[in-house]
């Protein structure tokens, strides 16, 4: 049986930065599969570094993602591997660990190492599902267009988990409006 991870991220003292640690927590109160664990990492990003090396076929980080759509909107972003892009390589030097700076991009970034390290493997897909923010100023609110999007993040989780990773490489990955 594959394993899969979702991971709330995000800072609940920013505003809407705290999109994916509400959305986490209402998805963990739903029946979900046996095989999918539900965590509030919110900026521990260091804690999602290590559970990562517990071994999970798929990861799904659910954070505000700002791409410059309508506050609410959200996305479904499939994440290619340290390997898939085209920038030139940065050397052969292990990414810095930094538990001020372990933003998600610099803990997938630094996955492969920490695996090779342990002994592990990293997940075979990563995804992201984004909300478009309307303000990371402080305050611990939602914004009225963020939190309504809540409820339909988790509807939208629940249908990828259902549907399964086959399905994933055929859905789109843009944005799936509010």
């Amino acid at each position: 049986m594959t394993r899969t991870l979702v991971a709330g991220i995000g800072n609940i003292f920013l505003g809407d930065d705290g999109f994916g640690v509400e959305t986490a927590r209402r998805l963990a109160e739903r029946p979900l599969p046996a095989h999918v664990e539900v965590v509030d990492i919110g900026v521990r990003g260091v804690h999602l570094a290590y559970q990562l090396l517990d071994g999970y076929d798929t990861l799904v980080l659910v954070d505000a993602t700002a791409r410059g759509e309508a506050p609410g909107t959200l996305y479904v972003i499939e994440h290619d591997g340290p390997g898939d892009d085209d920038t030139d390589d940065a050397g052969d030097a292990a990414p810095a660990i930094d538990g001020h700076r372990m933003t998600p991009d610099a803990v997938l970034a630094l996955l492969d190492t920490l695996c090779a390290g342990a002994g592990g493997q990293p997940p075979r897909r990563v995804l992201i599902v984004g909300c478009e923010p309307a303000s990371i100023d402080e305050g611990m609110e939602l914004s009225p267009s963020v939190a309504e999007a809540v409820p339909q993040a988790v509807r939208l989780i629940e249908e990828l988990l259902e549907s399964g990773p086959s399905a994933w490489s055929q859905a789109p990955t843009a944005e799936a409006s509010t």
